[in-house]
């Protein structure tokens, strides 16, 4: 698995790269012998280091972990523990991926754009030009290829878990119909099936 490992203003020690690279393969070699690829990324907030990793492990299936703490060592083992975690509870399903991944249908293509909030300034100046306040989220600032894999819902919902992401659009399996499933405030999963509303 290749494993890169940075710093946003915080200097790593060699020691620290190794001791990641070497939990990382560890965890791999435990749940993921397929795994692609890891990013590690070091951070400062306030008194405290951050890590973030991010874990490719396949067609389609990231996962991602975040930690915190007073020094750089614990904020990785806190990360890591939180990417464990999620394993240990999907190690069976997650196998199950990994040995029909090479026979599943070629996931959807589309892309994936972010918007940029106007300032107040800039949205004053929509408004002297008579366009809707609906203009305020209009500056697109990137873009990315993304994919639409075809999933059963629950499959979905373990997808968005993995990769600790708010929403996920996929194709449904059963349907064939494009579903949403998200997070909802109340710590629920929301699931939104057009297939399902009827006819008026």
């Amino acid at each position: 698995m290749q494993i890169t490992v940075s710093g946003k203003q915080v200097d790593l020690s060699d020691a620290l790269r190794t001791r990641v690279a070497q939990q990382l393969d560890t965890i791999a070699a435990k749940y993921f012998d397929h795994a692609l690829e890891a990013n590690v990324t070091f951070g400062r907030a306030r008194s405290f280091f951050t890590c973030d990793i991010n874990v490719h492990a396949g067609r389609g299936l990231t996962l991602r972990g975040e930690g915190e703490a007073a020094d750089a060592n614990s904020a990785f083992d806190d990360a890591a523990e939180h990417i464990a975690k999620r394993l240990r509870r999907y190690r069976r399903r997650v196998n199950e991926h990994a040995r029909d991944v090479a026979n599943r249908e070629r996931p959807q293509a589309a892309r994936q754009y972010i918007l940029r909030q106007e300032d107040e300034t800039e949205q004053a100046a929509h408004q002297l030009d008579g366009l809707p306040p609906a203009t305020a989220y209009a500056t697109v600032i990137a873009e990315q290829p993304t994919e639409i894999a075809l999933l059963s819902v629950s499959d979905a919902v373990m997808r968005m878990d993995l990769a600790d992401q708010p929403v996920m659009m996929f194709r449904n399996s059963a349907t064939g119909e494009l579903n949403v499933v998200y997070r909802r405030s109340d710590g629920h999963i929301g699931w939104i099936d057009p297939a399902a509303g009827g006819t008026n």
